[in-house]
């Protein structure tokens, strides 16, 4: 049955986006013991093996249900309050956290799992909620360090490409072409954004001016999750698009070259950020006119967006993009030979219901 998210006129100015480490670092705790739903980070588990059989991630598995249903205290992922907030940031506020509210929000977690409120760990860090959250810190902490920390740069960059793409989709369509291909679970009709999930009721909120945050994911995938108690502005997190190759091994030599073309690989792997036509036809020695013909098969495949401004339009990749040219051995790609030009070649590095 849907979950069904009414916006009056307020909502529709506090909308925003945000990146959590915090929140990713969770996810991933979840994905580790999620069998049902690996998909795309498979490369990613297999290359945590080592990582995870050495670490004590027992306090967080606790509080945090695999599979769902089940209730993870909300104090474990506060919501970000800046889009850009470090992790250092957001564990900060999590060290913080008053000992009585862990309580009960622990007891809360624990209330449908009696044989999980039974354990000799669950019963420690009821009696104890201050040390039970410096335990659960500490969890967070070890477990950013192992499993997302290496990756975070690459991770974030496709969080933010995401955010880029979705807030141009958002001034340029409005609300309706944001939801359009936000998540197939996801609907906008009329002012109401409708979650189709897995509960056998359906369940209505009105954001009553709070607005929404919405909240990209890599781990999340493949489901959408959404909160509304405080702390927590109403909320939908989601996976972000780019997610499929994001684990993939870098790419034999000409790989990506035979599957996009050497031109149209030479102009993806070269977009570094907001580019013209006219600068990456300089950057690869290539004629205009070529490299705008590469540039819109690109955007129609989904691997590049386009904005204008003033006379010039501005291209970039989408996070799709961004994680088909993470994978490819950037140094063996180059751009297509040119009359009295050199061939030069540019490394770049750049998703529950």
């Amino acid at each position: 049955m849907p979950l069904d998210i009414r916006f009056g006129a307020d909502d529709l100015l506090r909308i925003r986006f945000a990146v959590s480490p915090l929140c990713e670092t969770h996810e991933a705790v979840r994905m580790l013991r999620r069998t049902d739903r690996h998909g795309y980070h498979l490369p990613w588990l297999r290359r945590m093996r080592a990582a995870v059989a050495g670490l004590d991630l027992s306090a967080l598995w606790l509080f945090i249900p695999s599979p769902p249903p089940g209730y993870t205290p909300d104090f474990l992922g506060q919501p970000p309050q800046v889009p850009g907030a470090s992790f250092e940031e957001e564990l900060a506020r999590l060290r913080a956290t008053d000992p009585a509210l862990a309580h009960a929000e622990m007891t809360k977690s624990l209330a449908g799992r009696p044989k999980d409120a039974r354990s000799p760990l669950a019963r420690a860090m009821l009696a104890d909620p201050a040390w039970a959250v410096r335990e659960l810190a500490e969890a967070t902490a070890r477990a950013w360090e192992a499993l997302l920390a290496p990756d975070w740069p690459r991770l974030r960059a496709l969080l933010e490409a995401e955010i880029a793409y979705r807030s141009r989709q958002l001034a340029t369509g409005g609300l309706h072409r944001l939801f359009a291909d936000l998540h197939p679970r996801l609907s906008w009709d009329r002012g109401t954004l409708t979650v189709h999930t897995r509960t056998d009721f359906q369940q209505m909120q009105d954001l009553d001016g709070r607005g929404v945050l919405l909240l990209p994911s890599v781990f999340v995938w493949p489901d959408v999750v959404s909160a509304f108690e405080p702390p927590w502005q109403p909320t939908v997190v989601y996976p972000a698009r780019g997610i499929g190759a994001l684990w993939s091994r870098p790419r034999p030599d000409g790989t990506l070259a035979r599957l996009l073309g050497a031109g149209r690989a030479a102009v993806l792997t070269a977009l570094e950020g907001p580019d013209s036509t006219t600068a990456l036809a300089h950057r690869l020695g290539l004629a205009p006119s070529s490299v705008s013909a590469h540039l819109s098969v690109l955007r129609d495949a989904g691997l590049l967006a386009s904005r204008r401004e003033g006379h010039q339009v501005l291209y970039e990749r989408t996070p799709l993009g961004i994680a088909l040219a993470a994978g490819a051995d950037d140094t063996q790609i180059s751009s297509p030979a040119a009359p009295n030009t050199a061939r030069p070649s540019r490394p770049s590095r750049s998703a529950r219901p």
